[in-house]
């Protein structure tokens, strides 16, 4: 039981460790071009339209 809780919880780091960096890393590139900003709240706006559309059908 101790090492698969002890796997868990380095399995979690790491994903929060992963997550961090990419999000300072995606600050920075935004920061840098805000062409992309645009193209990503667009493709934000078509995903929840997606997951909406699919809930819809699930009902």
């Amino acid at each position: 039981m101790q090492s698969q809780m002890s796997g868990i919880i380095k399995g979690a780091s790491v994903g929060l460790i992963a997550g961090v960096a990419m999000g300072i890393a995606g600050k920075k590139m935004i920061d840098d071009n805000p062409k992309i900003r645009k193209q990503a709240n667009k493709a934000m706006r078509a995903v929840g339209s997606i997951i909406d559309t699919a809930q819809y059908m699930l009902k």
